[in-house]
């Protein structure tokens, strides 16, 4: 299938604009989070009006991590889903995924427990996984005390925030811990390197540069072994077995399509339950362009969808 034509007109309109000024990789982080935090009010529909409390989690150095817990079902044990943004791990935060987190707590009938990991350049790999680390064992430790079902916990993300996520999983699979009913991964990161066919014809021009990718994984990564450590390339892990049913969340005209197809396969080949859904004339991050196309609003649908039969 072509490119979504309001996509296509949308992606025009961003492409001429870069065109004219500096792009994502020749900015420092903080304009370069700004940009970003700017630009999610004109891409994105408001979210549902819901319960929501803002918290902060003790991470292992004694950080206190911004959290928000979105209440879409207020009745006692109520199942959670533990959400982690994309950004590249540069990029993102509890604002740019609000109306995400908000329709995924309304339309599972659940909970979402935002989490705002710290960001590279200040804090390098594997801060984030840690950090993604520590929430989910607060969460495990406090969801009865919050109201929330200790056994009904799912986790997921959008592209770096879905890495974090499945690697939760072997983490926890490796400690001996129990799984989450579910792993939500919408267009994650899961490779080492980014050569892949997907990558080479869909590098420029597509929403997600190969360049900006890049640049932002090198703001992340201390150097290249890092690459090869499975918390930031799950594809890496020696074994895959063990882990939670897993939803995943793939766009036709994302970079990141192929490396996606392969961990879904190898999730598969490893017995772990999993579903695929590519999404047409799609690309990467289309959850967050609800004002941009009603594909966005689909994609949050079947998601919780999802959620909702893992929880059941």
């Amino acid at each position: 299938m072509p490119l979504h034509p309001d996509l296509e007109a949308f992606l025009d309109l961003v492409n001429a604009a870069n065109a004219d000024g500096p792009a994502l990789h020749e900015l420092s982080a903080a304009q370069a989070r700004a940009a970003y935090d700017r630009s999610t009010g004109a891409l994105d529909l408001p979210g549902p009006d819901l319960p929501c409390e803002a918290l902060t989690l003790p991470a292992r150095d004694g950080h206190a991590l911004p959290a928000r817990l979105y209440r879409g079902d207020i009745a006692p044990r109520a199942p959670v889903l533990l959400f982690f943004h994309g950004g590249g791990y540069v990029l993102g935060g509890l604002d740019s995924h609000d109306s995400l987190c908000r329709d995924l707590a309304r339309q599972a009938d659940c909970a979402v427990l935002a989490v705002d990991y710290r960001r590279a350049p200040e804090h390098r790999f594997p801060t984030a996984f840690h950090d993604a680390e520590d929430a989910a064992a607060w969460l495990r430790a406090h969801a009865g005390a919050l109201g929330l079902d200790p056994a009904r916990i799912a986790v997921g993300g959008d592209s770096v925030g879905g890495t974090l996520a499945t690697a939760l999983t072997v983490a926890a699979r490796d400690a001996g811990l129990a799984q989450p009913v579910l792993q939500l991964l919408l267009y994650p990161c899961t490779s080492a390197h980014q050569d892949t066919p997907s990558h080479r014809r869909l590098a420029t021009g597509h929403l997600l540069e190969q360049r900006n990718l890049q640049w932002m994984f090198s703001q992340y990564l201390r150097d290249d072994t890092d690459r090869l450590d499975w918390r930031f390339a799950p594809l890496q892990a020696a074994s895959l077995q063990g882990l939670a049913p897993a939803h995943l969340a793939l766009a036709e005209f994302d970079p990141l399509l192929d490396e996606g197809l392969a961990y879904a396969r190898a999730l598969e080949a490893a017995g772990v339950r999993t579903d695929v859904q590519v999404y047409a004339g799609m690309v990467h991050d289309f959850a967050r362009l609800g004002n941009v196309v009603e594909d966005a609003t689909r994609l949050r649908a079947d998601a919780a969808a999802a959620l909702a039969h893992a929880f059941r």
